[in-house]
């Protein structure tokens, strides 16, 4: 069983449902939890805001933080993972988590931070959480690193 199937299985049964923000994954994250058959049960959906200003407009980051650290920040991911989880939360629906990717891809380094550079999200319940990763090769290579750790991060806070 492949992660995302497994992180499905647990959000099945313990009635979460699951909301994602991405930047540098550009939608890679989601796409990979909906390419488990049933993800409908628990995946709400997905915000990709590659655009800064879209993080503050859309996800309700704060535009100070962005203006004074960028995007690629712990504090940038802690609020898109937040931010998208109220932005997607239907009414009276069940408990929501949220998750956010944003870092630096490549090929040029961005907001002060170097290339491989990435902060994942994830708002669970009443915690907030998030991990920096120092990933290296190419732009693809980063992307797709960035993807699995954060499903293995989510696996294992989801234990």
């Amino acid at each position: 069983m492949t992660t995302s199937a497994e992180i499905i299985a647990t959000l099945v049964e313990r009635g979460y449902q699951i909301a994602v923000a991405e930047s540098l994954t550009g939608g890679l994250l989601v796409a990979e939890l909906i390419n488990t058959p049933g993800a409908s049960r628990v995946v709400v959906g997905g915000v990709v805001a590659y655009n800064t200003e879209l993080k503050a407009s859309v996800l309700n980051v704060d535009a100070g933080a962005l203006a004074e650290h960028g995007a690629v920040h712990p504090d940038v991911a802690a609020q898109m993972a937040t931010g998208v989880r109220a932005a997607l939360a239907l009414a009276a629906g069940p408990p929501y988590i949220g998750i956010s990717t944003t870092g630096v891809a490549g090929p040029e380094p961005q907001d002060g931070q170097g290339v491989g550079t990435v902060y994942l999200g994830f708002a669970i319940g009443g915690d907030v959480s998030v991990k920096r990763l120092s990933l290296t090769g190419s732009r693809a290579d980063i992307r797709s690193a960035t993807v699995s750790e954060a499903l293995s991060e989510l696996a294992r806070l989801l234990g």
